[in-house]
């Protein structure tokens, strides 16, 4: 018996979905409202929990082809510069885990998802296709687009991001919340930094009311950095301009450690140079969340059934948002897998797949809250925090619960 799936955000979510959506025989139609498809934002770090769903999807060699895997990860202490503690990553992730630790430029990811879900037989894409309500009437649901266009389903995923229009109708329970922090994202190839700057490992800086993290992308050759401070916007930040001036950024690091403020400066200074098309400047993004999950009843309900930022937005002091919404879809998959035979009803497939997540995903939320404050810790704590990464080191940044956690392959 064939079904059909409703997936709504051609963000990496959705596309996620679709594509294990597709892998478990279903057809897959997805609707965006964007004309084009595309990815805003710089890089994203995937842990090999991630990685082992990418590789079980087929993308293993589209992955190698675009990513970086760092041999390690090092904290240093943003205003001393003191390499507080290392992790070692590259083989090390591949025989303690099963698959590398991945950097990515978010672009990258995105379009390998693309490629994969373009190459199914049973997906269509939908551009320039707003959808502005749905209805469940436990047998089929139907959404409606705002150009008034009609389209039922079997089951509707809500892969719409943090604003979600699929989650606003189904929880009803307000906009997301606005964290105080503000994220400056950019990416350049490193052939344009002084050589001492470039690299090829993870390295984060760790700062009174601040952080800053350093990775590769694109094969090692590009640069990703991002810096997160204390701040806040006063405009809609659904309409939020991302261009962003250093100016801001390098006054809230006046105060840290030389080698870093020189990162910053030779980010800008390669941005802003004049006909550099390829460097991607400062942009920013004042980041919101919502509360860590309390519920399966948040990550689906009927037909419907919630994904990635939708059902679980989180900052990212965890490097795991795109991480978890990637390990969503391949938990829907197997549950829509099920529901191919009609002995399975789709509302208590779409439930067991909630049972499935909301915890792991609670989980990770409420960590990422906890490693904000830490990472972004001052007086007592900050030095607490410090000794024991010099005292522990690899023991206290290794994340066996979250790395260790193999989802089985769609």
């Amino acid at each position: 018996m064939m079904r059909q799936a409703l997936v709504v955000g051609g963000g990496i979510g959705g596309l996620a979905a679709a594509l294990s959506a597709s892998r478990a025989g279903w057809d897959v139609r997805l609707y965006e409202r964007a004309p084009a498809f595309g990815e805003v934002g710089a890089g994203i770090q995937l842990g090999p929990n991630v990685v082992r769903v990418l590789h079980g999807w087929g993308l293993e060699a589209g992955l190698a082809r675009v990513a970086a895997f760092p041999d390690r990860l090092q904290v240093r202490d943003a205003l001393s510069g003191q390499v507080l503690g290392v992790l070692p990553l590259g083989e090390r992730a591949v025989q303690t885990y099963g698959a590398p630790y991945a950097t990515i430029a978010r672009a990258d990811l995105h379009g390998l998802l693309l490629d994969a879900v373009q190459a199914r037989a049973n997906v269509w894409l939908n551009l320039s296709s707003a959808v502005a309500q749905f209805t469940d009437n436990g047998s089929v649901v139907t959404i409606k687009t705002t150009e008034g266009l009609e389209v039922e389903g079997d089951a509707l995923v809500g892969a719409d991001g943090l604003w979600s229009r699929v989650r606003e109708q189904l929880l009803n329970d307000g906009p997301p919340r606005v964290t105080g922090h503000l994220a400056y994202r950019a990416m350049l190839p490193q052939a344009g930094l002084p050589e001492r700057l470039r690299s090829q490992q993870v390295t984060a800086w760790l700062g009174p009311r601040l952080h800053v993290v350093q990775y590769p992308v694109r094969g090692g050759d590009w640069l990703n950095v991002v810096a997160i401070v204390h701040g806040q916007v006063e405009r809609d930040l659904q309409s939020w301009d991302h261009a962003a001036h250093a100016a801001g950024l390098q006054a809230a690091l006046a105060h840290t450690a030389a080698p870093l403020r020189e990162l910053i400066d030779a980010v800008t200074a390669c941005g802003e140079a004049p006909g550099d098309a390829a460097a991607v400047g400062w942009r920013l993004w004042p980041l919101c969340d919502r509360p860590p999950m309390r519920g399966a009843h948040q990550q689906a309900q009927g037909l419907v059934a919630l994904l990635g930022d939708a059902a679980h937005p989180m900052r990212p002091y965890l490097a795991q948002g795109a991480g978890m919404a990637i390990e969503d879809a391949a938990e829907l998959g197997r549950a829509l897998g099920q529901a191919l035979d009609p002995a399975f009803e789709v509302p208590a497939l779409l439930q067991r797949y909630a049972l499935r997540r909301w915890q792991r995903n609670a989980r990770v939320q409420a960590r990422s809250l906890r490693n904000g404050q830490i990472f972004h810790a001052d007086g007592a704590l900050r030095w607490a925090r410090n000794a024991s990464l010099q005292l522990l080191g690899e023991k206290v940044l290794d994340l066996p619960w979250l790395y260790g956690d193999k989802p089985e392959q769609a």
